[in-house]
């Protein structure tokens, strides 16, 4: 396993359901943790890399309704 992290900066803050929906994201496979940042505008994706790549982690965050963009 390879661990990475990577940054996405979101688009709009987060709201109740967007959030459930985040917590909904680590279920997929290769997502190990994502923490929001204090500033509330932006998120660290930690997966692993020999499962997913960054647009696939973007993707799926994208799928779970989360309005992000890569840094």
């Amino acid at each position: 396993m390879t661990k990475v992290q990577i940054r996405f900066r979101l688009q709009k803050p987060l709201d109740d359901v967007m959030l459930n929906r985040l917590s909904d994201t680590t279920a997929l496979y290769g997502i190990q943790k994502i923490k929001l940042d204090p500033a509330l505008d932006g998120l660290m994706v930690e997966y692993d890399a020999t499962r997913l790549r960054p647009a696939e982690v973007e993707s799926a965050l994208s799928a779970a309704g989360i309005p992000v963009q890569s840094e």
